[in-house]
């Protein structure tokens, strides 16, 4: 099963953006729409349209802006993202245990179907700060080459995008503590894989010595290079800074 993700800044761009996916022969696979909120009990007492479950219809519009449907079978699940707080979940795949769960682990359950592993702390970022993501799961390539045009034509910003501006705003509130050895060739790339590393779900928490096993599998050549480890010292320090102690300013680790 392939994946297309789409962040969006505006809450209404991504209304738009998912009802035309609506449009698409979507039945039988997933469109997950996550959004940062505090409680389901907006929803109480919206329309219905016909064959949406009670409770449900134009939920999107109550939600995300726009007077937006769901599919019929989708389900609302209230997720709790650690530094976040309560994340809606609204989708075709997101049913069984996962449904209602209030736990960070339901939702890293569903945030780890189907998605890299480096990707995920960058989704949940773009929770952390108000944004909405959208997640299309296809085996048909040309269906998920339209869902992704899309969410381009709406104002989807792409992963890359998201990494970039994130590594940028980060790497510009700690360049006074950075040193001239940071910035010679191929240490900050050095640093940057060690810091995303640290930040994937299987080892968030872990000192470098209990991650090793893992982090020499998936860097092998690297994971004991000066730069990637500090790099992954100081993400464990941010990780915790920022999701654990809910500081959310950029600054000293």
């Amino acid at each position: 099963m392939k994946i297309h993700v789409g962040i969006f800044v505006s809450q209404m761009d991504a209304a738009e953006a998912y009802q035309e996916l609506r449009s698409l022969n979507l039945r039988g696979r997933e469109v997950i729409v996550l959004t940062p909120k505090t409680s389901l009990r907006e929803l109480e007492g919206v329309p219905t349209e016909d064959a949406e479950q009670p409770g449900m219809g134009k939920a999107i519009g109550g939600v995300i802006g726009g007077g937006v449907g769901l599919f019929a079978g989708a389900t609302i699940a209230s997720l709790l993202l650690p530094g976040v707080g309560p994340v809606l979940a609204i989708g075709l795949g997101i049913g069984g245990a996962v449904a209602g769960a209030a736990s960070g682990g339901a939702f890293a359950d569903l945030m780890t179907r189907g998605l890299p592993k480096d990707e995920i702390f960058f989704y949940e970022d773009a929770l952390r700060q108000g944004r909405t993501v959208i997640i299309v799961e296809s085996n048909d390539d040309d269906l998920l080459s339209y869902a992704r045009r899309i969410m381009d034509r709406n104002g989807a910003e792409s992963l890359d995008a998201a990494r970039d501006r994130w590594w940028i705003g980060l790497r510009d509130a700690e360049d006074s503590h950075y040193d001239d050895d940071f910035h010679a060739e191929g240490n900050e790339v050095l640093y940057r894989s060690g810091f995303t590393a640290a930040l994937e779900p299987d080892v968030r928490g872990k000192e470098p010595s209990e991650a090793g096993p893992i982090l020499k599998e998936r860097f092998p050549l690297v994971y004991q290079e000066k730069w990637f480890q500090r790099g992954y010292e100081d993400a464990q320090k941010y990780y915790s800074n920022l999701y654990i102690e809910g500081n959310h300013a950029p600054g000293r680790f």
